[in-house]
């Protein structure tokens, strides 16, 4: 199978204006990002896609690769989708852009899937870790997914789910890690779909690939992302950085 990694790289924030070109230990956060994906050695290729020139001269500039956007976009999926679809892939690996200490340990678990998929019954495949706190499980801003016995998503949801109308049953919450692999098909159909009312509602990409039929397996990890979302997540990141 030929695996790249695209790390899909909008320039405005809504929580953090332009955070992608904040300065992290001398070097930009899409930067490093992008150099943390390189590193670990499981992609033929990496790219940033980006609708932004400045993003896009950071990463050429630096000897990386990169595709401008054409359209708008709604999602990563979207903004990948039309990068890709004309490239010679089996397995795209969806990298987030305001993660710089990316590693290859989650990367290489929902990459795991497929080489144990010879009927390709998987569409895509992603991350969730058990959470136990309250207040993780009723944060609506902690994506919450449930999934069947074999492990295949069921729904995704803002919401706590399942509601523990009875608590003395067992149940584990899980919350969805937001990496992705895909195969480059499911992407491609993705993009040809409509929005419909789930993901509308719940602003989470997701729920296209379910409402459309296609199958995601799930893996479970104990990996927890470090994003940059705010400012204050920028100070913390700077902080991890000298000491490692």
């Amino acid at each position: 199978m030929k695996i790249i990694a695209v790390i899909p790289a909008r320039y405005a924030s809504t929580r953090f204006p332009a955070k992608l070109m904040q300065d992290l230990g001398g070097k930009t956060i899409i930067l490093r990002t992008y150099e943390a994906a390189v590193s670990t050695n499981l992609f033929e290729d990496v790219f940033v896609v980006t609708d932004s020139d400045l993003i896009f001269d950071e990463i050429v500039s630096n000897g990386g690769k990169a595709i401008m956007s054409i359209k708008e976009h709604e999602s990563g999926s979207d903004r990948i989708a039309e990068a890709i679809a004309d490239l010679d892939v089996d397995i795209v690996v969806n990298v987030q852009g305001d993660e710089p200490f990316t590693e290859a340990e989650p990367l290489a678990q929902v990459l795991s899937v497929f080489k144990n998929d010879p009927d390709r019954k998987i569409d895509l495949a992603s991350l969730m870790r058990e959470i136990k706190n309250e207040d993780e499980i009723n944060n609506p801003n902690n994506v919450k997914v449930v999934v069947d016995q074999s492990q295949f998503a069921l729904y995704f949801s803002r919401s706590v789910i399942p509601y523990p109308r009875e608590i003395n049953v067992g149940v584990r919450y899980f919350q969805h890690i937001g990496i992705y692999a895909f195969r480059k098909q499911a992407l491609l159909d993705f993009y040809s779909l409509p929005m419909k009312s789930l993901e509308a509602s719940e602003k989470l990409e997701q729920l296209r690939y379910l409402e459309f039929g296609k199958r995601i397996k799930m893996v479970e990890t104990t990996h927890v992302g470090i994003g940059i979302d705010t400012a204050e997540d920028l100070e913390r990141a700077k902080a991890m950085l000298k000491d490692l």
